[in-house]
């Protein structure tokens, strides 16, 4: 019982810290940019001057990419030979790049998803990405933006884009029209999304011909209107960038912006509409996005109209700002600006006259804007003096929580500050030397920008050295019970000393009471809690690691054992350390796995003599697992490897059946109604399976002939999916002890949903990967059978053996195959360190209509199931080598974050942002990983209860 509660204990309190622990990336890298309390900077104009256009226009096609824009493709539907020849499929767009406008690339941020860019490309900001994860649909803090600032803003497309710009705007001030949530169908042509807004906009300028009231409205100075064409984004989700469908949505879109430019021109006549074409982020070529690959991170951006520059045309086509990537536009007589998308809400700002958006971090584009080098400076010194204004709030707040402040230099220093900066610049505007005034601005903008990441970075020294307390003081926490429950078996109690209390009371009461003085967040309590109170808990067990280490290296006393034990540990640190590696090359883990085939010729030639079936099989299984992570991560739907895949695995049920099943009879307490009900069971769930492949590829074809998802295979789908993961409750009715009767039952119970929701070789995966895990199980149990000696399991003197042996060193060779498996969990058939190695193509079968959270829910159940095998398999490994029930769990949560540290101090914030999004969900999942395990132990716990070893 003792025991029992001990072992609960350590798993809370490792989920407990790691849960807590994660936050700290949110602490460190993602402290929201969003303060209150600063003025907004008002346009100060000459008496009788107007702002560069009346009104503007802001298209932003959703999930367009910059190259699929401007580049030449033949015809997506041709009809004659001439089709086939590659041309522009926007003329419209590319006509306003050649004669009317200025064009560019826009950058975008990590995460390239659609609700944080249109945060940035319309409030300016780059919002904080723990902000992301509370949905689409509403956002968790109010912010400013372009459209609040208008004096109104109506706005097309999307329900779950549009109304997050209007919680927290000024009543009344934005106006939007949604279609239904329902209209957003994988399954039919997304087209009709965007001739949606098209024609709602046309319809909207009918009825204000008829409305005197809506017509006064939409003629004031200052509006906004605002279309969001989803289309060209769900098209690439399920047919992919590359596919006739995407390039046919691009030619819908340009042909609908020309539409409603011509009905802007004919409505107003007046030629002071400014027009702005953009989008949120781009897609990768396997039709998903989210990371910082440079295809979703590289969208077109196209102005024209009033205020925009015109295009100069260089004869030579050589123009400034081209490289290798628009080198086939035919785009290089007329000159590129690129913009990071933050600046593109201060371009509009400054178009439409409005004050540029509270917490907007956006430079203003002056390249853009057709205006006199007077009105450039002018309004890049207001772009500047809002971005101070922003700083002096930051700072404010930082002063005032923080016992000694260091300022920031450049923005500190003896007639540097933010006050005498600007007068500097305001004096060379009054003295007509403008240019020197707008490089001078220029300069104080990025200084701005890197006091406020001063600002927002000021903690990170403190709060990296308390974390990394943390993480080691968790890893010698978790070692010491370890020892203690496992290989001390609880024989030694630790030594709590008046002095070590008082010490460790002492050095959280001086964290608080700095925490206290600063009113830092509550957080930080948490992260100077855990590492105290480990390093005090290490600290009164001292006696046990000393005792531990000599029941573990006891018997290290010769040479060649030291050097043996040596050659293991680089071993074992090298395995981890290629671990590392694997999240970044997958390629790793085929090295692993082609190195681990050759493993039992660590177990002898006498093991491979006795155990030649099971060594041949494991030999094979390697080979096999080392070449999935040779093949890539972007994949198109394949209904021939499917289809492989699920007969396999429908192969292996009724080779059970036949061959398999006299585990039941052999079991204790079996009888013939036990064993007849049991095959019943295999062979529905072996029918299951294949009714899973019918269905699926029925599904697939209506879905790939554009036929829609029929009603009947959705229900089908549906259907089989929940009564094979109900499965195991009917066995329970007639359980078997056998451990591999169970492993079956659990590797059929999954096989339907893994059927459902693949896309291509994630079957053949699925069976590869479970015999891999049970030749393991099998023979790590029969290696250290093999090598026990026949007086192993006796007491001392007699006595009555322990009911659960004692870990051994060899024990954490376990742990290690078990870190190389479960990593090839995670990147086997995908990369989960990248949000755009998903694709929602699989879950449509299910859910057709956009729905992110329960379509989320499904791809996060096909990725749980390979853990859940490994977690069953892992239980009935630990149950048949007699070690206590959790032991070998806790001694891989006990080193699962060697890989955390690593990935803690490799972080980056600096470089692409593919690099700096790749690093923090390196740290993020590695940190979880130790949560993971723990909760393949519950899981583990639930499967293989009542077998017998």
């Amino acid at each position: 019982m003792a025991t029992a509660t001990a072992r609960f204990k350590f798993l809370a309190i490792a989920i407990a810290f790691h849960l807590v622990y994660i936050y700290s990336v949110f602490d460190v890298y993602f402290v929201s940019p969003i303060v209150t309390g600063m003025p907004l900077v008002p346009v100060d104009r000459p008496p009788g001057s107007k702002a560069p256009a009346d009104r503007l226009v802001l298209f932003v096609g959703d999930g367009l990419r910059a190259d699929k824009a401007f580049g030449a493709f033949p015809e997506p539907y041709p009809k004659t030979d001439h089709d086939l020849t590659p041309r522009h499929l926007a003329p419209f767009l590319r006509s306003r790049v050649l004669q009317h406008g200025t064009f560019g690339v826009s950058h975008t941020r990590v995460p390239t998803e659609s609700r944080p860019g249109h945060v940035a490309l319309i409030a300016g900001l780059y919002e904080d990405v723990s902000a992301v994860a509370t949905g689409w649909k509403l956002n968790p803090v109010n912010f400013d933006s372009v459209f609040n600032r208008s004096r109104h803003t109506w706005s097309w497309g999307s329900p779950d884009i549009l109304p997050m710009f209007d919680k927290g705007a000024t009543p009344g001030r934005i106006d939007a029209y949604c279609y239904d949530a329902e209209f957003e169908d994988y399954s039919q042509d997304a087209i009709q999304l965007d001739l949606w807004v098209f024609d709602h906009v046309k319809d909207f300028f009918a009825a204000a011909a008829q409305n005197k009231t809506l017509d006064a409205a939409l003629r004031q100075d200052k509006v906004v209107f605002f279309l969001h064409l989803l289309g060209i984004d769900t098209t690439g989700h399920f047919f992919r960038p590359y596919s006739k469908e995407y390039l046919r949505n691009i030619q819908v879109v340009d042909e609908g912006v020309k539409e409603i430019s011509e009905l802007f021109d004919q409505f107003y006549g007046d030629q002071r509409t400014a027009f702005v074409f953009t989008a949120d982020h781009g897609m990768g070529d396997w039709g998903s996005h989210g990371d910082g690959h440079p295809d979703n991170t590289r969208t077109p951006l196209i102005a024209w109209g009033s205020g925009i520059a015109k295009p100069v045309v260089y004869p030579e086509s050589n123009a400034p700002g081209h490289d290798e990537y628009s080198s086939s536009w035919n785009l290089n007589g007329i000159e590129r600006h690129d913009v990071s998308q933050a600046d593109i809400a201060a371009l509009m700002a400054h178009l439409v006259g409005v004050e540029f958006p509270a917490n907007s971090v956006g430079e203003l584009p002056l390249s853009y804007l057709d205006a006199g080098i007077r009105e450039k400076a002018e309004a890049l010194l207001l772009n500047a003096r809002e971005i101070l204004e922003m700083y002096n709030v930051k700072e404010r707040i930082k002063k005032a929580s923080q016992l000694r402040y260091a300022p920031y230099q450049p923005l500190s220093a003896a007639h540097q500050t933010p006050r005498e900066r600007t007068q500097a610049i305001r004096a060379l505007i009054d003295e007509q030397r403008f240019q020197e005034a707008i490089d001078q601005t220029a300069m104080l903008i990025k200084i701005a920008l890197q006091g406020l990441r001063y600002l927002q970075t000021y903690d990170w020294l403190f709060l990296r050295a308390l974390i990394t307390a943390g993480y080691l003081g968790w890893i010698a926490f978790a070692l010491t019970t370890v020892v203690d429950l496992h290989v001390l078996q609880g024989t030694t109690q630790p030594s709590r000393s008046v002095g070590g209390t008082t010490f460790f009371s002492a050095v959280l009461a001086a964290f608080y009471a700095s925490f206290i003085v600063s009113g830092s967040p509550l957080t930080y309590y948490a992260y100077a809690f855990f590492p105290v109170v480990f390093w005090k808990e290490v600290f009164a067990r001292k006696d046990i690691l000393t005792k531990g280490k000599q029941a573990i290296f006891g018997h290290v006393r010769s040479r060649k054992n030291v050097l043996s034990l040596i050659a293991g540990s680089i071993t074992y640190l090298g395995v981890v350390e290629s671990l590392a590696l694997g999240y970044i090359h997958r390629e790793v883990l085929t090295v692993l796995f082609c190195i681990g085939a050759f493993y039992p010729l660590a177990l002898g030639t006498s093991f491979i003599r006795k155990f030649v079936v099971l060594t041949t099989t494991w030999f094979v299984s390697c080979v096999a697992m080392s070449l999935f992570t040779l093949l890539p991560v972007t994949r198109v739907e394949n209904l021939t490897l499917i289809v492989i895949g699920g007969l396999s695995i429908v192969a292996i049920g009724t080779l059970y059946l036949i061959l398999g099943n006299n585990t039941v009879a052999d079991s204790p307490g079996a009888c013939r109604e036990q064993n007849n009900t049991s095959r019943f069971l295999i062979g529905a769930q072996t029918l299951l399976v294949l009714l899973a492949i019918i269905v699926t590829r029925s599904s697939a074809l209506s879905l790939q002939s554009k036929a829609g998802l029929p009603r009947g295979n959705q229900v089908a789908g549906w259907a089989i999916l929940i009564i094979s993961l109900m499965m195991p409750l009917a066995h329970q009715l007639r359980p078997s002890s056998h451990y591999f009767h169970r492993l079956m039952v659990i590797f059929l119970t999954f096989a339907p949903t893994f059927v459902i929701l693949t896309t291509s070789y994630e079957t053949i995966f699925y069976v590869a990967y479970c015999t891999t895990l049970l030749t393991w199980v099998r023979m790590e149990h029969y290696s250290q059978a093999f090598s026990t000696s026949t007086t192993a399991g006796k007491g001392t003197n007699g006595s009555t053996p322990p009911p659960f042996r004692p870990l051994r060193l060899s024990d954490a060779r376990v742990a290690l195959f078990f870190f190389v498996l479960l990593q090839s969990a995670f990147f086997s058939i995908g990369n989960i360190a990248s949000i755009s190695s998903f694709s929602l193509e699989s879950v449509c079968r299910l859910i057709p209509v956009f729905n992110p959270f329960s379509q989320g829910a499904l791809l996060i159940l096909k990725l749980m199931i390979p853990f859940a095998l490994l977690s069953a398999n892992l239980g009935v490994l630990n149950m048949r080598l007699g070690v206590a029930p959790s032991a070998l769990f806790m001694v891989a949560m006990a080193t699962s974050d060697l890989l955390t540290l690593y990935f803690f101090w490799v972080v980056r914030d600096e470089g692409s942002w593919l690099e700096i999004g790749s690093t923090i969900t390196h740290f993020a999942i590695a940190n979880l990983l130790c949560v993971f395990v723990a909760g393949l132990e519950g899981v583990s716990a639930m499967f293989i209860s009542g077998i017998e070893a």
